[in-house]
């Protein structure tokens, strides 16, 4: 039997920069986590600072105290979003990761960002895209680097309107979020193409945790209040779901595998993706596609104002 890819397959990461969103908790957490204990310098990316730096302490307890730092980031905020960039931009000399795991989900009524942007696909999609587009000049500055962009398995379930990315017309709490995680897979993919185009040596890759067991599952409903869907995630969460420091496993073998291409995209490899080790694993067919990739990339940069200059300027 081959072996799994597991954190002890992680190589020395010394003299390394990585940024993970929304670190605090969850998969973030472990993702940071593995990345400092491997001798990385993770930038700690949290929108509730108190929180955060409970978080940071914590790490703090297993690895040396300056290889993890908190920064503020709230996603669903586009201030917040260039003001890190700018910090970041004005301090470090380069990027070699950047993990977009943050992420809002099933918001039972449909909500909106300090920007106006409906909730979860501004700041699942939008934010990250913005982020990545302000923190390009720091990855081109690093050969080889990274970034790893977090889907879903219930990308498989999302459709993508053009004509109505705010769910304006339309709006469910659940294939609301699809759609935003099918907007990760296509933005991954089209922005791998991008850079190769460019020949940046950048690479973009993709991940997703399975089924597992973090507050995700239930900070959606509660923001509608909680109710029954929440109660009922909270409780089935934990016994369904995998740990989850396994289920960050997948976008940690994205972020560090030598093995790993443009565009490639990892998973858990058992029960129909919902647990187990990573692997290499695909995105449904419209993920593929040129002409959405285009569509999607085109639309972001006009709700954004983020245009990924920094790519022509690459020789």
């Amino acid at each position: 039997m081959a072996k799994h890819w597991t954190e002890a397959d992680i190589p020395d990461l010394a003299g390394k920069t990585a940024l993970v969103t929304g670190a605090n908790t969850g998969l973030g957490f472990h993702e940071a986590l593995q990345l400092a204990k491997h001798g990385a310098h993770v930038l700690v990316a949290a929108r509730n600072q108190e929180k955060g730096q409970a978080a940071v302490e914590r790490m703090r307890t297993q690895v040396p105290a300056d290889r993890v730092e908190l920064v503020g980031l709230d996603l669903a905020d586009l201030d917040s979003v260039h003001a890190l960039a700018t910090e970041l931009t004005g301090r470090l000399a380069g990027l070699d990761l950047l993990i977009n795991n943050a992420g809002v989900m099933a918001v039972p009524q449909r909500r909106t960002t300090k920007q106006g942007f409906e909730l979860q696909f501004g700041t699942n999609h939008l934010g990250h895209f913005a982020l990545t587009g302000l923190l390009l000049p720091l990855l081109l500055a690093r050969p080889g680097s990274r970034v790893v962009t977090l889907s879903s398995a219930m990308h498989r379930m999302g459709r993508l309107d053009i004509d109505d990315l705010q769910s304006e017309r339309k709006y469910g709490a659940n294939s609301t979020y699809a759609a935003s995680k099918l907007a990760n897979a296509v933005f991954t993919v089209e922005l791998n193409r991008r850079f190769e185009a460019a020949g940046s040596g950048v690479l973009s890759v993709g991940a997703h945790p399975g089924y597992s067991s973090t507050d995700l599952q239930y900070s959606g409903p509660r923001l509608g209040g909680g109710g029954l869907s929440a109660w009922l995630l909270g409780v089935a969460t934990p016994i369904l779901g995998q740990p989850a420091a396994q289920g960050a496993l997948p976008a940690l073998r994205a972020a560090v595998d030598p093995q790993v291409t443009g565009a490639d995209y990892y998973g858990p490899h058992a029960l129909r993706e919902w647990r187990g080790y990573p692997v290499k694993v695909s995105y449904i067919k419209p993920a593929y596609s040129a002409r959405l990739g285009t569509e999607l990339w085109d639309a972001s940069v006009r709700l954004t104002s983020v245009d990924y200059a920094a790519l022509s300027t690459v020789s």
